[in-house]
């Protein structure tokens, strides 16, 4: 009977496994925290929370054109945080995606300018492998300062957006300025039959969309069922031991940030034929760092990228109508996303505490 009993009795290790699954999920944490902190600063400010939460919610689905707006603005931001993805799964904080993306952009225009009269679907080919190599090869410069002189990615990174944020104005103020004037709000507008083509009435060019999901789809390949991307990971995890074991650690390094940056000079040319049809001084328009809070969020999984990403993308449409609705400052939209980044962090880090204890 002692034998039977013991056998119908629970192993000693059951408690603990249920007190782990019974922990809350960090993306309810997270979700509760970001709510609570912008709750309490928007009334601190007199404003009704509900109010504000249902325009950016839902304000970005309320009309087709602001839809289209969502779309447009989800596209780079899909793009940089696939890129992301990789340099993060390497152990990388690439926070020079900025750069990269305005490095794509500036790169997009040469052919745009040069090449007019080639056919457009060459045309719009060749710009976008332009910027996807100026991109790519200002990460690899980047990588390379990190590999070579030893400085990190982060600093190297934010030297390398201003320096990109400068050559833009440059070529703005200088070479390619307008005709007759040098005006700082940007170059010349690009002839409207190389623009990508928009549904009528809208400003989506479905063209766009579509390339940033097949970057994702490509990155989520690459990460998850090839050879390179356990390596990759491997060399994250610990490039000493990756390198022991015959993983060319920095071969992996330069390459995953040629990757991002090839996504996020991508994500730059669309800006130009898709969006601005221009070259102007905040082509990036913040979706390299917006693209960061995403990557943070998911903890670089690709699979999880496109939904976080429309929902940024989401919030930013939606508070630009809270000015006019409520008198709020359209900022109360970043509050919500970088508290909700703040909230996972912090979600997670109890989340493995007590797991730890238990």
């Amino acid at each position: 009977m002692n034998k039977i009993g013991s056998l119908l009795s629970p192993p000693p290790w059951t408690p603990r496994l249920w007190q782990i699954m019974l922990l809350p999920s960090p993306f309810i944490l997270a979700l509760l925290g970001a709510l609570g902190i912008t709750t309490l600063v928007m009334l601190i400010a007199g404003v009704s929370p509900l109010a504000v939460y249902q325009i950016l919610f839902f304000g970005a689905f309320s009309t087709p054109v602001r839809f289209g707006d969502m779309v447009m603005l989800a596209t780079p931001l899909i793009l940089c945080a696939s890129g992301l993805t990789l340099t993060f799964a390497a152990g990388l904080y690439n926070l020079g995606v900025e750069g990269q993306v305005v490095l794509g952009a500036i790169a997009a225009m040469i052919p745009l300018r040069l090449f007019p009269e080639l056919p457009t679907p060459l045309l719009w080919t060749l710009s976008l492998s332009c910027a996807a190599c100026g991109g790519a090869c200002w990460a690899l410069l980047a990588a390379s300062l990190r590999l070579g002189a030893r400085v990190s990615e982060i600093f190297a990174g934010l030297g390398l957006n201003f320096l990109a944020s400068g050559l833009a104005l440059y070529l703005i103020l200088g070479p390619w300025r307008r005709s007759g004037a040098a005006a700082a709000s940007g170059t010349a507008l690009l002839p409207r039959d190389i623009w990508l083509p928009t549904l009528e009435g809208l400003r989506l060019a479905p063209l766009a969309p579509i390339i940033a999901l097949l970057g994702l789809g490509l990155v989520w390949w690459v990460l998850s069922r090839t050879r390179w991307g356990l390596e990759v990971r491997a060399v994250g995890i610990n490039p000493n031991a990756a390198d022991r074991l015959g993983v060319a650690a920095t071969w992996r390094i330069a390459q995953a940030m040629a990757g991002c940056g090839a996504l996020a000079g991508i994500a730059g040319g669309l800006q130009i034929i898709a969006v601005f049809h221009q070259l102007i001084p905040n082509i990036s328009s913040g979706v390299g760092l917006l693209g960061l809070l995403v990557v943070l969020l998911v903890l670089a999984r690709p699979v999880w990228v496109l939904p976080v990403s429309i929902i940024f993308a989401s919030f930013t449409v939606g508070s630009v109508q809270l000015p006019l609705a409520l008198g709020v400052d359209s900022s109360i939209a970043g509050v919500l996303q970088g508290a909700l980044v703040l909230s996972a962090l912090l979600a997670r880090g109890v989340r493995r505490e007590r797991a730890q204890r238990i």
